[in-house]
């Protein structure tokens, strides 16, 4: 650190190690392991749920190649199902894919509104425990608007 006194400069040797303190083998003693800091609980990830979305497609599907849009939107939902129950199995309704696929190849539906059921899985030699299955839900007769998520209860 330089300091100018009536035109002279003068170096200052500044020592910013805190000497005073506990050794650092002390302090690596006082921590805690990670195990021992968060409670293991159950995740939210594990439970069995549905829930209904609306997605944008058009956004999701903005400058892509015409013939390739119905392809890419089934792509963009399992992409969607993923990121929103945490599955990487994710598995498509039949009429789902027929609703995407409806107008074509190249006019895919703008909004769709999808039902996600996070399920167990009964094959024993799964790589998960849990797989996402979309189908397509219902839009009542006012459209899309001011639908949001909803979790919907199931009866078993």
């Amino acid at each position: 650190m330089l300091s100018r006194n009536d035109g002279e400069t003068q170096a200052i040797a500044v020592d910013f190690t805190d000497r005073s303190s506990e050794s650092a083998e002390d302090l690596q003693s006082l921590r805690l392991p990670v195990s021992a800091m968060v409670e293991k609980g159950k995740s939210r990830k594990d439970e069995v749920v549905t829930r209904e979305y609306t997605i944008n497609l058009h956004k999701r599907l903005h400058g892509c190649t015409f013939k390739k849009m119905a392809p890419k939107a089934v792509k963009e939902i399992r992409k969607f199902a993923q990121n929103a129950m945490g599955t990487s199995d994710v598995r498509l309704d039949v009429k789902l894919n027929k609703h995407i696929w409806s107008r074509g190849v190249r006019n895919v539906p703008t909004r769709i509104r999808l039902r996600i059921a996070r399920k167990r899985n009964d094959d024993e030699d799964a790589k998960e425990e849990l797989y996402s299955y979309v189908t397509a839900a219902e839009v009542p007769a006012e459209g899309f608007s001011n639908l949001g998520t909803k979790v919907i209860e199931e009866e078993d």
